[in-house]
């Protein structure tokens, strides 16, 4: 079942041209997918940015294209923005099967305060913000929440395999060790910090890529592959 819809149209202009189509209050879009040709459309940008605003991040779509009979369930592959503005300039959407696994990210959120920061000054650090999955569309979860109220002594931390994962219908793809927040000392955590930011900025700047990826194996073929270009 579709989590949001949207309604669009089949587009003509295409390359440079589509700066009129914004300036026109029109966003640039695409569909591609499994098995399926690359279809250029267009949707309303004020329309479009209230969805994605209130969208989570593996949102099932169902996206109506004028003068087809049935909508197409989409996630959003990829937004991208001006880098100044902000402004949506192009949207891929990936066409999904409801019966075919996908892997897809789920964002971890924290929950609660812990009484080690609390009660000894600690830090929180999240170390892990994205959880790599793989299931049904309709079965991968909107995020992980971790109770962090369970950290009482500094150090100590939350785990992968600490989360509430339904492995019946979720795989995680990630070492179960690995550590997704922590309380830390005071004077240890400022200097992790200094560390991360140096790195941070020392890091290119990536582009926005908020959706789910295909699954390998069977499902593999739902996988749109490297280098595939969109008509604009």
């Amino acid at each position: 079942m579709a989590d949001k819809g949207l309604d669009v149209a089949p587009r003509t202009v295409l390359g440079k041209k589509v700066k009129a189509l914004r300036r026109g209050g029109v966003t640039p879009a695409n569909i591609y997918g499994h098995k399926i040709d690359s279809t250029a459309v267009q949707a309303e940008t004020a329309v479009l940015t209230h969805l994605l605003r209130g969208m989570t991040r593996n949102a099932i779509i169902d996206l109506r294209v004028a003068g087809e009979p049935q909508a197409r369930p989409v996630v959003v592959r990829e937004v991208d923005r001006d880098p100044v503005s902000t402004e949506i300039l192009h949207v891929d959407f990936y066409q999904i099967s409801m019966t075919e696994k996908m892997r897809a990210e789920v964002p971890v959120v924290l929950v609660g305060t812990s009484p080690a920061v609390s009660t000894y000054g600690g830090v929180l650090l999240q170390t892990l913000e994205l959880v790599p999955v793989e299931a049904l569309p309709g079965d991968i979860p909107a995020q992980f929440e971790v109770d962090v109220t369970l950290l009482t002594e500094l150090e100590q931390s939350v785990h992968v395999r600490d989360l509430d994962v339904d492995t019946g219908k979720v795989t995680v793809h990630i070492d179960p060790d690995v550590v997704l927040a922590r309380v830390a000392s005071p004077r240890l955590a400022t200097a992790e910090e200094t560390a991360a930011e140096a790195a941070e900025a020392a890091a290119p700047a990536a582009g926005e890529t908020p959706a789910a990826a295909p699954a390998t194996g069977t499902a593999a073929e739902a996988r749109p592959p490297q280098g595939v270009s969109r008509p604009g």
